[in-house]
């Protein structure tokens, strides 16, 4: 009796043990989006964990952490690969397409942090999927503002249709996370640049929910502006990605427009393309000659219907990219040659008014109405009035400034500021090993406008242009020679060219050189400057010929001994001149 008891508990003992290891006993793996039928997004900790157990389970699936956000926890990158991936070096040398998805830059935008959660998980169980991505690699960043996701709240996306609850727009310093990719004030974005940078993706896609307008569709896109982005990545983003993808879509029974950016108005007017500058995640990732599209579900529409179309582009996208791999690395691999060929690169746009596509936009008509709040008017959308309209769509744009491409730039040693973003930017530069006198092109700021209001952080410069002069410059041991013939190319012009839109002088890099150290008492000054404008013909001819040409000049005598000083040797030479300097 004692044996057949025992004989009894051994075979339930193996039977627990089978079962341990049979796929039908593995973990639930359903979101508590699904849960919740739509209505809810996980807290952080419930998006890692659930991550976690994903990668324990299925050996596709792994999990890293890299660097140190503003919050004090570590960013997640997790990984799928139908062989696995052990070490991120893997993901680098891989010739696999690679694909970055970056989720929660707006917490409160958590759509594509569900969508990334179900995509994950119905791609490893789901037999025929894992064969039509085997040669991917998809890298999904779950959560990349993890202090505004534990900031977490039912208020402050007053305008939007769900969740009930959500992660609140700023980090845990209160930066917003798309405004800091060129800059790179938060540990959030030097944690990035390291994904970034050990990724180096084919394809990047960051998941949003847009303000503004109101209109029929649920999803709208927003890929780089294909003008900046330039040569024959632009041409295939515009001509090529866009469409398809758009197409894929509209197969599922999607209805998708462009990013609708208009604001306070509507949209019948017609509406330009957003231009996404360096310092957003697109603009940033294009520096690296990466194919960047963001996604724009539209916050009235309800939350489980922004997180499935969230979910269907993404898998639109993976397809496309499966499909065109070939063609997306070629013309990744030769993009940075074709920019240093053309000579000139373009640092400033605007929209041309001459070029547009007619878009059949799906609308609401729109009216002002008494408001029941205010004394004043409000704009109202008829939702009971849908309509379809022939719209024009400003999607191209024109060079306003472009500069000559220089061979090098040489950065003065001591602006660890700058040294340290071009360290997390991978950005290749030698030291000189002693004094060096070279020709170079030597920049002063000839002027400027500054915002009045603080901007993430900044009192942001814009409107910026240089004077240029080439001279011999002597330069100390230990300063930077940064060639300009590497893949970071479009990344160096974009930061180290003052007069460009988001340039470490407009964001304040350089704001110590805009201030005079040293001046001079006027009643002592007086006598030297006699003794200057003697001794100096080419000073006096220059100071007579203003005075007659420039009126104002000729009433203000302080600005004419100014004059005088800052055509002197008694004028500081660093004043107004950027420690870049240009080797052509």
């Amino acid at each position: 009796m004692i044996q057949l008891r025992t004989l009894f508990y051994f075979l339930i003992l193996i039977f627990i043990v089978s079962c341990a290891g049979n796929k039908n006993t593995r973990p639930n793996f359903t979101t508590l989006f699904e849960k919740s039928k739509g209505k809810e997004t996980p807290e952080y900790k419930e998006v890692i964990a659930y991550y976690q157990q994903l990668s324990a389970t299925f050996d596709e699936i792994s999990m890293f952490t890299f660097g140190q956000t503003d919050s004090g926890e570590p960013l997640h990158l997790v990984v799928y690969n139908q062989q696995g991936i052990k070490n991120i070096d893997e993901i680098k040398k891989s010739s696999k397409n690679k694909i970055l998805i970056n989720n929660g830059i707006h917490p409160g935008e958590s759509d594509g942090i569900d969508a990334s959660m179900l995509l994950l998980r119905d791609l490893v169980q789901n037999d025929s999927m894992r064969k039509k991505y085997q040669n991917s690699i998809i890298c999904i960043i779950p959560v990349y503002n993890i202090g505004g996701a534990l900031n977490r709240n039912s208020y402050s996306r007053t305008n939007q249709n769900g969740p009930i609850e959500y992660g609140f727009r700023g980090n845990a310093r209160n930066y917003d996370l798309n405004r800091d990719f060129v800059k790179q004030d938060t540990k959030n974005a030097a944690a990035f640049a390291e994904i970034f940078h050990a990724v180096n993706p084919d394809v990047f896609i960051d998941n949003h929910v847009s303000n503004g307008a109101d209109y029929q569709y649920a999803i709208t896109h927003l890929f780089t502006q294909h003008n900046k982005l330039g040569g024959s990545l632009g041409t295939f983003l515009e001509e090529k990605m866009r469409p398809e993808i758009e197409n894929s879509l509209l197969k599922k029974g999607i209805d998708i427009t462009p990013y609708v950016n208009v604001w306070g108005t509507t949209p019948e007017a017609g509406f330009s393309q957003f231009f996404d500058s360096p310092r957003y995640s697109t603009g940033y990732t294009t520096l690296f000659h990466t194919l960047g599209l963001m996604v724009e579900t539209h916050m009235l529409k309800p939350y489980k219907i922004r997180v499935e179309q969230t979910y269907e582009l993404l898998f639109s996208a993976l397809d496309f990219t499966e499909n065109n791999s070939q063609k997306i690395k070629e013309l990744r691999s030769k993009a940075a040659e074709e920019i240093i060929a053309k000579k000139m690169y373009p640092i400033q746009f605007k929209v041309d008014n001459e070029r547009f596509r007619i878009l059949n936009f799906k609308g609401f008509e729109g009216e002002m109405i008494d408001s029941k709040v205010t004394t004043g008017k409000r704009l109202f959308y008829d939702r009971n009035k849908p309509f379809v309209k022939e719209i024009k769509y400003f999607d191209s744009f024109k060079t306003t400034k472009e500069i000559q491409i220089p061979k090098a730039y040489i950065l003065q040693q001591g602006w660890h500021d700058v040294l340290e973003r071009l360290n997390n930017n991978h950005i290749e530069f030698t030291r000189f090993e002693k004094d060096t006198t070279i020709l170079v092109e030597v920049q002063h700021i000839a002027d400027f406008k500054t915002q009045n209001s603080p901007y993430e952080g900044h009192y942001l410069h814009y409107n910026t242009t240089v004077s240029k002069k080439t001279e011999n410059f002597n330069f100390k041991k230990g300063d930077f020679f940064i060639p300009t013939n590497q893949q970071g190319i479009r990344y160096l012009l974009e930061t180290l060219e003052a007069e460009a839109t988001d340039s470490f002088f407009n964001w304040n890099f350089f704001d110590t050189i805009l201030q005079q150290k040293e001046g001079y008492s006027a009643y002592v000054f007086e006598d030297i400057a006699a003794k200057i404008l003697s001794e100096n013909p080419e000073i006096k001819t220059s100071f007579e010929e203003k005075l007659k040409t420039d009126a104002d000049f000729a009433k203000n005598p302080r600005a004419q001994l100014d004059f005088v000083f800052k055509n002197s040797p008694h004028y500081e030479k660093a004043h107004l001149r950027l420690p870049i300097f240009k080797v052509n």
